[in-house]
């Protein structure tokens, strides 16, 4: 009969998806057919799926981690954040509305069917299914119609493991408190703790633990250390995005935009020992050592455009050009390097057009319809062919699209100036491609370090290991029902 574990944590970023992660590597290891699924994810890092919709990408590591093809069931519910206030609501794979945070509390309660559906079909088909939450079930405020914590657990009788973060401090009080404040119903879903992120030696946290044990009630699965190769894999949450201190040969800077997206784009690049890579953040200038900068996604193109100009970057990008260095823009970073950015249906602010850096002779028409596909691509410069996804809205069109950056299925993609310095592209993932990865770098005279895929499985594998060693790992499985 298929079982159900889920995993919540005492804050955000506790560690609650490399845990499932882990998790799931460590019972395919065991036999098991085993899925992930989270019920509400918000994130503007999304995974094209093989049904043609989008999950976040912590799921699609977690699909991965599990020898699982990526499917809506396993993200039924994803949040793109566009502003402070509002956010795109996109259910099973496909975006229904863009709603402000007041409007969406009323419509989870309709989100809830959607939810329950992906969650038993995953079920019918795994022995398995390992549920990550979002934020914290201390959040009681938001308990009405909750689909992502307790309000699951409970309408679909998963039992609980809290997760807390002993590396943020005060771990007795995250898990003792959450207990504190849950209702009687919600906290007998839990089946017990584990604490995660430890550095040093677990031992000297044996009184701590035993107190937790002695105040909720509740039974440890553990004691989990620091998981030093972390980094190794995809990042889930812009928090996590950090430059690397390596002197490497490439200096590469990311602008980190206000509503980045899908930046995991950089993870390989972060990892080439020839390079030294500097996320940017508000309020610093443009490094003049800088040899390459990238303009990444994001989730409300017209908006970080605004952002960019405050930060005083469309300057700075002028004088990085003018010294001879180069620039790339991917998927709302292409679009910003264009003329004009023509949004006629309000699709991203108030309905009208922004002008755009003009460093690219091409203007973007933002659309309702969203593009959403794995693609094949041959890179114009180099003809290496590589693998990638495109997930935007608008279309892109002007002179400069005459020299493409790649061609998709023959067809002419992206555009490229006249001095070959200024590229954009749809195609996110390319650098995970190592081919593409080694042809790209060699043009700037930097030999790159193979095997991306390879890491990023050994890290899964490593991560699986870390939790055999250091968790009651029968016990935790046992569990699930």
């Amino acid at each position: 009969m298929s079982r159900a574990l889920m995993i919540q944590g005492t804050g955000s970023n506790v560690g609650k998806s490399v845990l499932v992660a882990g998790l799931c590597r460590a019972a395919v290891k065991r036999g098991l057919s085993v899925a992930p699924f989270k019920p509400q994810n918000m994130s503007n890092n999304a995974a094209v799926t093989a049904d043609g919709g989008e999950i976040g990408r912590a799921q699609a590591l977690q699909a991965r981690a599990a020898g699982l093809a990526l499917h809506t069931d396993m993200n039924p519910v994803l949040l793109k954040p566009e502003s402070e206030t509002g956010a795109q609501v996109v259910v099973q794979g496909r975006r229904i509305a863009t709603v402000k945070a007041r409007d969406y509390a009323r419509l989870k309660a309709e989100l809830i069917s959607p939810v329950r559906e992906s969650f038993e079909r995953l079920r019918a088909r795994h022995d398995l299914v390992l549920v990550e939450g979002a934020g914290s079930p201390a959040e009681v405020n938001l308990r009405a119609n909750d689909i992502a914590n307790m309000g699951f657990a409970v309408a679909a009788d998963v039992p609980v493991i809290l997760a807390g973060d002993i590396d943020r401090g005060g771990v007795i009080a995250q898990i003792v408190g959450t207990q504190a404040v849950l209702p009687a119903e919600d906290a007998a879903q839990i089946a017990g703790f584990l604490v995660n992120k430890f550095r040093g030696d677990p031992s000297l946290f044996d009184d701590g633990y035993r107190l937790i044990e002695q105040h909720t009630g509740w039974r440890g699965f553990g004691v989990l250390p620091w998981f030093g190769e972390a980094w190794r894999l995809p990042a889930e949450d812009a928090l996590d995005l950090r430059g690397q201190a390596r002197e490497g040969t490439l200096h590469i800077v990311c602008l980190r935009l206000g509503r980045i997206a899908n930046f995991d784009d950089l993870d390989p690049l972060a990892q080439e020992p020839g390079v030294r890579l500097t996320m940017l953040g508000p309020g610093e200038a443009l490094p003049g050592d800088t040899d390459l900068v990238i303009l990444p996604g994001s989730k409300s193109t017209r908006g970080d455009l605004a952002y960019l100009r405050e930060q005083g970057w469309d300057l700075d990008l002028v004088a990085h050009l003018r010294r001879g260095g180069h620039v790339l823009g991917i998927c709302g970073g292409y679009q910003m390097l264009g003329t004009v950015i023509h949004d006629p249906d309000g699709l991203e602010g108030p309905p009208g057009h922004e002008a755009g850096l003009g460093l690219l002779d091409v203007e973007t028409r933002m659309s309702p319809d969203k593009r959403l596909s794995e693609v094949d691509a041959v890179h114009v410069a180099t003809g290496v062919a590589f693998r990638g996804y495109e997930i935007h809205i608008g279309q892109t069109d002007g002179p400069d699209r005459a020299r493409p950056f790649a061609r998709v299925e023959a067809a002419p993609e992206g555009a490229v100036s006249a001095d070959g310095r200024i590229a954009g592209s749809y195609v996110h993932g390319m650098f995970s491609d190592d081919a593409f990865r080694a042809a790209y770098l060699a043009g700037f005279g930097v030999a790159s370090e193979a095997g991306y895929d390879a890491r990023v499985e050994g890290t899964l594998d490593a991560l699986a290991a870390h939790l055999e060693a250091h968790l009651d790992l029968d016990a935790l499985l046992a569990a699930a029902r």
